[in-house]
């Protein structure tokens, strides 16, 4: 009855993607291909930084969080010219500064170049992606109202779709990084070369929302919003948690069993969960309400960081056996974001009023992004086992979900949420 029960699920996701109009369809298919360039670099870029051009934790830490930074920290310009300038436009220039950002990271041969190029990748998705999310969220908000799907199951729709991506791209990332580093960031170049050529032909340009408004209008409106404001300092430990898939767990697969080997599979342990359980997840989080689905989704980030911190202190094991807290990471990482984000996404126009989406869910994204850079900075530096004793940084880890987890609690016994 589970294996019946399941395929009738997927059965229906099926059938409510098909029941999108066209540009939703495009807009959801988007976070799938974006993905697959995205990691087939991405995972690879800590491992790239240490044994290729010998930079320390700290640095690479650094680079990490200014990547990430110089995205979700400036998401908040690119949702403001989105709002101005309409969606076409500025994602069409996210792809292009992706491209270049890329080929920055293949040929760079110190850390300059590095640092260059990995802002250019994450000002152009800080272009692209807050885009895209503003527009699902405006067209599915619409369909919703005349009885299409539920928006937060769209947006289930749109992370089943980047995690599809996200199992292609580390594979085909792992399989040219046999061959050169370059070449992977080269594929991943021309990759968003296709990407930008599908939105030039095939996505409609809508007139923007706020077209001809000062962008200085829509931050004001934004930061002026005390309950939205609230959220976001809330959910923004969400962003540092799920960064350390890229920092974290490749430096405990090497204290575990000496290599990055089995990256590219965990990966697509998280993906594979997101495909099968990410729509019934949802709608279970939309029964038990929006505030206690994201409150268990952070609960489930700070168990994995102390699952690691129980592994690092217990006596070493040895074989498959010392996978696992890797693999419980994972996992439980990938729960937590199956429960919160979504539910999160769709809560972001409702706090918002329906208005000024664009610089909404730059605004959420930024504050995700500052967390990011302090905390990935300070995370690279004690992950460094002459600075710290190696359980502290998992330690650490956990209180920044479990911090998270008190705010939004506290609003969602307010009402606010």
């Amino acid at each position: 009855m589970t294996a019946i029960s399941g395929a009738v699920r997927r059965l229906r996701l099926l059938g409510d993607f098909r029941r999108l109009p066209t540009v939703m369809r495009l807009l959801v298919l988007t976070q799938l291909a974006f993905n697959v360039g995205f990691y087939m670099v991405l995972p690879y870029l800590a491992a790239h930084l240490v044994d290729d051009l010998a930079l320390g934790g700290g640095v690479v830490g650094l680079v990490l969080g200014l990547r990430t930074f110089s995205q979700q920290g400036l998401f908040v310009v690119g949702g403001a010219l989105a709002d101005r300038l309409g969606a076409k436009p500025v994602i069409l220039a996210g792809c292009l500064l992706r491209v270049l950002g890329f080929v920055l990271l293949g040929t760079a041969g110190g850390l300059p170049g590095v640092l260059a190029g990995a802002m250019l990748t994450g000002f152009a998705a800080a272009l692209f992606s807050p885009a895209v999310e503003s527009s699902l969220a405006r067209e599915a908000g619409e369909q919703q109202q005349i009885g299409g799907p539920a928006r937060a199951d769209v947006f289930a729709m749109f992370a089943v779709s980047g995690q599809i991506g996200s199992v292609a791209g580390p594979l085909i990332g792992t399989a040219l990084l046999l061959m050169d580093f370059r070449l992977a960031c080269l594929a991943a170049a021309g990759a968003f070369v296709l990407i930008g050529l599908a939105h030039a032909r095939w996505l409609p340009r809508r007139a923007a929302p706020d077209a001809g408004e000062p962008m200085l209008a829509g931050w004001s409106e934004v930061f002026g919003n005390r309950r939205f404001l609230a959220f976001a300092a809330g959910y923004s430990g969400y962003l540092l948690c799920y960064n350390q898939l890229y920092l974290a767990l490749p430096a405990e697969l090497r204290r575990a069993t000496g290599s990055q080997a089995a990256l590219g599979w965990l990966f697509v342990v998280a993906s594979v969960m997101v495909i099968v359980g990410q729509l019934p997840a949802t709608r279970w989080a939309r029964r038990i309400g929006g505030g206690h689905a994201i409150v268990l989704g952070f609960g489930l980030m700070a168990a994995a960081f102390l699952l690691v911190a129980l592994a690092v202190v217990l006596p070493p094991v040895s074989g498959t056996a010392a996978l696992w807290p890797a693999a419980g990471l994972v996992v439980l990482l990938t729960g937590g974001q199956m429960l919160a984000v979504p539910i999160a996404q769709d809560l972001v126009p409702r706090l918002a009023g329906e208005r000024r989406l664009g610089a909404h869910f730059g605004v959420l994204s930024s504050a995700g992004g500052l967390a990011v850079l302090v905390g990935s900075t300070a995370v690279g530096v004690l992950l460094d086992p002459t600075v710290a004793a190696p359980v502290v940084p998992w330690l650490v880890l956990a209180v920044v979900p479990t911090a998270s987890a008190v705010v939004i609690g506290m609003l969602a016994r307010r009402g606010v949420l």
